[in-house]
């Protein structure tokens, strides 16, 4: 199946570690949600900011997530 991306953008106004937490949130509820409603192998996702997401299935069709993020001082 091919690698699709997707873009988020993010609220440019908040502080590096609510959006930290807002991201990961994100990830982990409605992302995840997104990947298993469509039936997808792989997703990546950057939200502009730096910040990255890497999810992938595995065969026990569990789903493996990979964050990134990057903090601004």
């Amino acid at each position: 199946m091919e690698d699709k991306t997707l873009s988020v953008a993010a609220d440019e106004k908040d502080e590096a570690v609510g959006h930290k937490m807002k991201w990961t949130g994100f990830v982990e509820t409605t992302l995840v949600d997104f990947f298993s409603a469509y039936k997808l192998e792989k997703l990546t996702v950057e939200d502009g900011n730096g910040n990255k997401a890497k999810l992938s299935l595995l065969k026990d069709n569990g789903i493996k997530i990979e964050l990134s993020s990057v903090s601004v001082i």
